[in-house]
């Protein structure tokens, strides 16, 4: 016999009150199924030209943004209000969805350790980095091994070039104490540019004995493509983030010389690296050996040395010691630096110049090389192509401006002896306190005055006392060295 349970029955099996077990039976929908749909609260802004106008736009042109559209359509309808674009852009985003054609998938890797190593360039200049005053335009080489994260970061002076890549790449490999087995970087256009065909070919063939001197095999990825070298693409933000929280931290951008500022970078990749030890210690069990030496991170090329007192080497000029006129020397071209050599023999290193907006020649002067010479001919200061370089400090060139108003003959002869004393009396930055404090005094400098304060002292001159030794000694010498023999 089945008794069929009553709703008070079954409310007491269930737990319920005798209340909700009727409401259930009247209707077994749920509460948020019992609503019905909103509906429009306001009048379709879309609705007539969306089907006619929007769709067929986005049907020619797949790739058109909402705000192209949307312009468009104020265009064609100047009655449409500038609060209808967010609603228009939601209900294309939702066209696409249905409607819209295939996007790209980004298909996540898994790394091996020591497979991978990649490279790429990074734009420092909104950093606002200064040295010794003034702000620093510079890019940062960055290194990271996609699999534990190791990182190493360089300074770069110039732009991408394979002279920068080959020793930030190399440098990078030395401290981390292996290579991988293959090495990642873009498609190096930027280094490419402006580049005839055989030297294109040239780069490329250097690039892969480069890859090939460490046992790794060379790729790039597609040209435009940044998340095919993604794992080192979103790692540049994180180095950015992390260098600007630390300029924040030490409380100025600006440092004493470009030494102080690659040390402050090495030192937040130390730290950046300290988070990851374990698991980069053992990737470098898996890494290939280095090999016995590096090799070559510079372009090799020579230059002449012209009657001007030095040479032109890509649009920079650099002055040389003048007993030099005539010879043509072997230049190393690092992207900071530039070793000079008269066959295997080593003469001296120049800071490299980059050449000046617009394509303009730069200039590297060190006036000690020249200042003999302009002591013989000072009026040739005055329309100099590289006189405002010539000077080492900014005080030495205020103070040429204002010897100006006086006559430019009592300027150029004036600023020649300033520098030869700063040069004979090895007093440059000395010197140029003086300067300046004349300049805010408004007052011109008195060379015989400061060629006196500058002289030698004869009181602390140490004096030498020579006591030559008497002749017979060597004819003792000289006699019993005759009686050995004999």
């Amino acid at each position: 016999m089945k008794i069929r349970a009553t709703s008070p029955v079954a409310a007491a099996g269930a737990s319920i009150s005798v209340a909700s077990a009727y409401r259930i039976e009247s209707d077994p929908r749920l509460p948020s199924q019992r609503k019905p749909a909103r509906g429009r609260r306001r009048p379709d802004p879309l609705v007539e030209f969306f089907d006619t106008d929007v769709v067929p736009m986005l049907v020619a042109t797949p790739r058109l943004r909402p705000v192209a559209v949307f312009q468009e359509l104020q265009r064609r309808y100047p009655s449409i209000d500038d609060s209808v674009r967010r609603t228009l852009e939601r209900r294309i985003r939702g066209w696409r969805a249905l409607h819209g054609g295939d996007q790209e998938i980004i298909f996540r890797q898994v790394h091996e350790p020591g497979q991978m190593g990649l490279s790429d360039f990074t734009e420092m200049g909104d950093l606002g980095v200064g040295v010794a005053g003034v702000v620093l335009e510079h890019r940062l080489y960055h290194f990271r091994l996609a699999c534990s994260g190791f990182e190493h970061a360089h300074v770069i002076l110039g732009g991408e070039s394979y002279v920068a890549l080959a020793e930030g790449l190399q440098n990078a490999l030395w401290a981390l104490g292996g290579a991988p087995r293959e090495h990642r970087s873009d498609s190096l256009s930027a280094a490419f540019r402006n580049l005839n065909r055989a030297a294109r070919a040239d780069l490329t063939t250097r690039y892969d004995a480069l890859c090939l001197h460490y046992g790794m095999e060379p790729s790039r990825n597609n040209r435009g493509i940044a998340h095919e070298n993604g794992s080192i693409e979103s790692p540049h933000g994180h180095l950015k983030r992390a260098i600007r929280d630390a300029l924040l931290l030490r409380g100025s951008a600006n440092f004493p010389d470009l030494e102080a500022y690659r040390r402050f970078i090495d030192e937040i990749l130390i730290r950046k690296n300290a988070r990851n030890e374990r698991r980069i210690t053992a990737e470098r069990a898996q890494l290939q050996p280095l090999p016995a030496h590096r090799t070559c991170d510079y372009e090799d090329t020579s230059a002449v040395v012209t009657s001007s007192g030095g040479f032109t080497l890509k649009k920079v000029f650099y002055t040389v010691p003048s007993r030099l006129v005539g010879h043509r020397l072997r230049v190393k071209l690092y992207d900071d630096r530039l070793e000079l050599l008269i066959g295997a023999t080593a003469l001296l290193t120049l800071e490299r110049g980059r050449p000046g907006p617009n394509g303009k020649h730069g200039h590297v002067v060190d006036y000690r090389h020249v200042i003999h010479a302009l002591r013989r001919k000072p009026m040739a200061l005055l329309n100099l192509v590289y006189r405002d370089q010539l000077f080492p400090r900014e005080a030495y060139r205020l103070t040429f401006e204002r010897l100006r108003a006086v006559s430019d003959k009592v300027a150029c002869k004036t600023l020649v002896e300033l520098l030869s004393l700063a040069h004979d009396r090895a007093c440059e930055a000395q010197l140029a306190g003086i300067l300046s404090g004349h300049l805010a005094a408004d007052r011109l400098p008195d060379v015989a005055a400061l060629r006196v304060r500058f002289a030698p002292d004869p009181a602390q001159l140490p004096e030498v006392w020579v006591e030559l030794a008497p002749l017979s000694l060597y004819e003792t010498l000289t006699e019993r060295y005759v009686g050995e023999a004999a």
